[in-house]
């Protein structure tokens, strides 16, 4: 632990016009008020605030933020109040003090209970000055440091989960990158003990196995670079672990794969030397494509500029360089609180490229109420993940990407199984639509709905794609039992003789089968064919003359699931009420073909006694099809238009369309549209033929 004159010390040495007494005070005060608290590692209390004020040191932060840091646990954990902080140590202190205490009390809820009026105390504690997060930001950095000291694992789990998912993120988006690599590795550690003691081995094995391969790479860089007349500074380092397995996880593959984990930093000193070094060593290696980034003419948006790129060294390595000039390298490493060094600087505007702060203070001041914030506030200092809100004001966060469908299940497994639509910002969306930063998600729902097998293409978050995917299955398992008790009742109707009660029961044996769902399964499926059902059922019966058995009925599909139970044929896209028939193949559901699908003598004479026919029909459907559809049409301007009138007058909806012939006179379209039945879209041909720009319409 820092002593009082060695914190004092290190202030003045990067700071001489700071306030000696100020500092004096404040450390004298905090080790009165903390008296004999211990710590986890039973060290005094007041060690901690005393290691937060050191690496602010570091930062070179001013004396009032120095000060805050050692007196910020007071009015929370001792007898201190705010009162008293502002009468020893005046307003200023005072103010960052009482904002770092909200900061604290919000972060000690529940996510549940982050609703409105907490998230605007948040955003008011650290817009209103921004070292109250750099506070906050060094004291959950020591907290992780001394995290291992603390008995209960399921609560040192806890911290690190919202340290990776608040606080890491947090230093990223004001561009502390030291911050927020110490948090990640710090809280990959207990998130993931073995992912990271193997990485951390793996690591000391390669230190160990390439000697001096860093240093020497290093130095070739340094010798390229030098013996063009360019000066600089270079550095190499491998990457942290929780990057390495992030990577690992981002592309699947294993440590061994993982070539790009080495890491060179080049200082030089202008921008024009940033330029040429770059040049010099594209020039001598290799570049892998894709991999530049140029954030000097193309900032981040927490100001982070440098050049990024990544070469193919010897031995087919791949290693990252960053150049970048001395005072974006301090920019990188200090992030925002390069703002704060010194009181001068403290007092200033801050610079364009933290504008958000200001975006922030503005939205606060202009919000009629906390749900109006939650509506209109964009949380971009998240740049991996996004803050979305319930109508209630509740705080749920997912990755960039994320649709409603994605809101939903985060919010509650039964609302995502029975969304059929969603409004953000009161807009009715699909449940496809990307959700932005700061939106509001309100989900529509119904009783009657369930999960969709289209949701899978859209759903990103993993809670989402298991709930969908659970319930598919069951499904899928429900649906095939039933279509496999229909295809059964067809079989015994076309048996010789009716059977007797325990046919069945002699059947399951015969077939080696554990019960009657199994039974129906392999029927619906085709792992077992009817002639060997219907010999289990009946010795004898499969080789029997059947011509004069009864005559079965078509097989109904109504209540069953497109793309569960069976799959509408693409070659042919039956709607309801097209005559059709059932191609049956191994272990996979019915396939259904139009009665005069073109296809279907063709794959009579592949499948070579491997597919049968069933006949099936629709029943009574209220869900649509796709019909296709080839339109040629004169080639004028709104041509195009007249066809979308005509469609969606006839209240078919336009799925997909594509150019497929473009002559002079005449352009072919390929449209696929859903229809509720065959009559309707019947009625939709004929009033595309009379339409005036419509030259020949025929269905695909």
């Amino acid at each position: 632990m820092l002593r009082q004159y060695e914190l004092v010390d290190r202030v003045l040495d990067y700071d001489p016009d700071a306030d000696e007494a100020l500092l004096n005070r404040a450390y004298v005060f905090s080790m009165h008020a903390h008296g004999s608290q211990k710590r986890a590692n039973g060290d005094p209390y007041f060690s901690h605030p005393i290691e937060v004020a050191g690496i602010l040191t570091d930062l070179h932060l001013d004396d009032e933020t120095i000060a805050t840091a050692i007196l910020h646990d007071t009015v929370e954990d001792t007898v201190a109040t705010s009162e008293e902080i502002e009468r020893v140590f005046g307003p200023s202190v005072a103010r960052l003090v009482d904002g770092v205490t909200k900061l604290s009390k919000i972060e000690a809820q529940t996510e549940s209970e982050r609703a409105a009026e907490n998230l605007r105390k948040f955003l008011l504690a650290m817009s209103d000055d921004i070292r109250v997060l750099l506070v906050k930001l060094a004291d959950r950095l020591h907290n992780m440091r001394t995290l291992h000291f603390i008995a209960k694992p399921e609560k040192r789990r806890r911290i690190a989960r919202e340290t990776m998912e608040i606080y890491a993120p947090l230093a990223e988006r004001i561009g502390m990158y030291e911050f927020m690599k110490e948090m990640q590795t710090l809280a990959f550690e207990q998130l993931e003990p073995e992912a990271y003691e193997s990485i951390t081995r793996r690591l000391a094995q390669l230190k160990e196995g390439g000697g001096d391969r860093i240093a020497k790479i290093a130095s070739g860089l340094k010798l390229i670079l030098s013996r063009a007349g360019l000066e600089a500074e270079v550095s190499g380092r491998e990457k942290h672990p929780f990057s390495i397995w992030r990577k690992m996880s981002e592309r699947r593959v294993s440590f061994e794969q993982l070539s790009d984990i080495m890491a060179f930093r080049l200082i030089v000193p202008d921008v024009d030397d940033c330029y040429r070094a770059l040049g010099l060593i594209h020039r001598r290696w290799h570049a892998v494509p894709g991999r530049f980034k140029d954030y000097i003419s193309n900032p981040k948006r927490n100001g982070y500029r440098s050049l990024h790129t990544t070469v193919i060294h010897a031995d087919n390595t791949r290693v990252e360089i960053q150049i970048r000039t001395a005072e974006m390298h301090a920019q990188a490493e200090m992030g925002f609180a390069a703002h704060w060094a010194y009181k001068q600087k403290a007092a200033a505007e801050p610079e364009p490229h933290v504008g958000w702060i200001r975006d922030l203070v503005e939205i606060l001041d202009t919000a009629g109420s906390p749900e109006e914030l939650l509506e209109h506030t964009r949380m971009a200092m998240y740049q991996d993940r996004i803050f979305a809100f319930t109508p209630k004001g509740e705080l749920i966060q997912l990755p960039k990407g994320a649709t409603p469908i994605d809101f939903a299940y985060a919010v509650h497994t039964d609302l995502g199984d029975q969304a059929v639509g969603a409004k953000i910002n009161g807009r009715v969306v699909p449940l496809r639509t990307t959700i932005e930063n700061g939106d509001q998600v309100q989900i529509l729902r119904s009783q009657a709905q369930e999960p969709q097998p289209g949701w899978l293409s859209f759903a990103i978050t993993g809670k989402a794609l298991a709930a969908i995917r659970r319930h598919l299955r069951q499904k899928e398992r429900d649906e095939t039992i039933g279509l496999g008790r229909k295809l059964y009742d067809d079989i015994v109707q076309r048996l010789p003789a009716q059977i007797g009660a325990d046919a069945l029961g002699h059947a399951l044996k015969r077939l080696k089968l554990a019960d009657e769902t199994a039974l129906m399964t392999a029927i619906a499926r085709r792992s077992l064919s009817d002639a060997a059902v219907m010999e289990a059922l009946m010795p004898g019966a499969a080789g029997a003359d059947v011509q004069h058995a009864p005559q079965s009925s078509a097989i109904s599909i109504k209540g069953l699931t497109p793309g569960v139970a069976y799959n509408l044929a693409t070659c042919c896209h039956p709607v309801p009420g097209d005559r059709i028939v059932g191609l049956r193949r191994p272990d996979a559901g019915i396939e259904v073909h139009r009665i005069d699908c073109p296809v279907l003598g063709e794959l009579a004479e592949r499948a070579e006694g491997e597919t049968d026919w069933v006949d099936i029909a629709w029943g009574e459907k209220t869900e649509g099809a796709v019909a296709r559809l080839a339109v040629e049409v004169r080639n004028e301007p709104g041509a195009l238009g007249v066809l979308a009138t005509i469609i969606g007058a006839h209240r078919a909806n336009i799925i997909n369309l594509r150019l497929d012939n473009r002559d002079t006179g005449l352009h072919t379209n390929v449209i696929d549209v859903e229809v509720h039945d065959v009559q309707q879209l019947m009625r939709l041909l004929a009033a595309l033929r009379a339409a005036e720009v419509v030259n020949a319409v025929e269905r695909v």
